[in-house]
């Protein structure tokens, strides 16, 4: 969910026991190869099948899940003869295989938030893991306590990032973000990485199918100070709240508990910044007005 948000119960599960994560790297390593020797720039690639630079970046390094789609494209565009093609069987039996991927305690919203028709979030205090960039992730991860070794960051950075494929999917859900001004002034992981997750939420934020606010110190006192949650409409079933604090989940079914949620979530959308405004007011904070 949230900065704080896919922290494993102990002991700590073996890092990718069912070997998706080196399927993933391994096609990442073989995009890179068959791109340099076509000569060509991962922007120029990205331009080539339609999707952004970033996520050619990431898939190269491993962080993020090469889609079949993707890899069809790819494979055409760089004149590959079906070897990516090829992989698609695997890729798909290891993304039903990665679903798994979460602890208990988060899987029934990983579930709820991959199948969903839409997402609604209030972010506070930390920034929503779909929103997170590479870096962003990794910083968090790496001052979690107790502390973590390198590969269950690396995992759990994989793992975030794979999440963020529902915004390739289509039909889209309908996504709406309301983010607290204080996360555009936090310099997680530095200036470099700050101004990075800026530029991540310019993306999302100018996506047809996002609606992306935020909610001003100059609002004052609001109906939702308490915490950040979630509002998810999963696919054939009722919506559904959620909000975690300190490793403690609290995933909301009841009808009249959500509807409070919800209506909560109505008012702040109206007293936050309309997109706009709010796109315009992230790109003074990043410098590019």
């Amino acid at each position: 969910m949230n900065d704080l948000s896919e922290r494993e119960e102990e002991p700590e599960r073996p890092v990718e026991v069912d070997g998706t994560a080196y399927l993933f790297k391994a096609l990442g390593k073989i995009i890179k190869v068959l791109r340099e020797h076509a000569g060509l720039q991962q922007k120029e690639l990205a331009a080539l099948v339609h999707v952004g630079e970033d996520l050619v970046s990431s898939i190269e390094r491993g962080v993020r899940t090469p889609q079949p789609d993707f890899l069809e494209n790819v494979d055409r565009a760089l004149g590959a003869g079906g070897v990516l093609i090829a992989a698609i069987p695997d890729v798909r039996d290891a993304l039903k295989r990665a679903r798994t991927r979460h602890p208990d305690w988060f899987r029934d919203y990983a579930q709820a938030e991959a199948s969903a028709n839409a997402i609604h979030d209030y972010s506070y205090q930390g920034v929503m893991g779909l929103l997170q960039t590479e870096g962003h992730a990794r910083a968090i991860f790496a001052k979690r306590r107790p502390l973590l070794d390198e590969a269950a960051i690396e995992k759990r950075v994989a793992d975030r990032m794979a999440r963020q494929q529902i915004f390739e999917r289509w039909p889209s859900p309908t996504f709406s973000f309301v983010l607290d001004e204080s996360l555009l002034m936090r310099p997680v992981g530095g200036a470099d990485v700050h101004k990075g997750q800026l530029r991540r939420f310019l993306e999302i934020g100018r996506l047809r199918t996002v609606e992306l606010q935020v909610m001003p110190f100059s609002r004052g006192e609001h109906t939702a100070m308490e915490g950040s949650f979630s509002l998810i409409h999963p696919k054939g079933r009722q919506q559904i709240a959620y909000s975690e604090t300190y490793n403690r989940p609290n995933l909301v079914t009841d009808p009249e508990q959500v509807r409070i949620y919800a209506e909560r979530y109505g008012i702040i959308r109206a007293q936050a910044l309309t997109p706009d405004e709010s796109l315009t007011l992230i790109e003074k904070t990043l410098g590019e007005r």
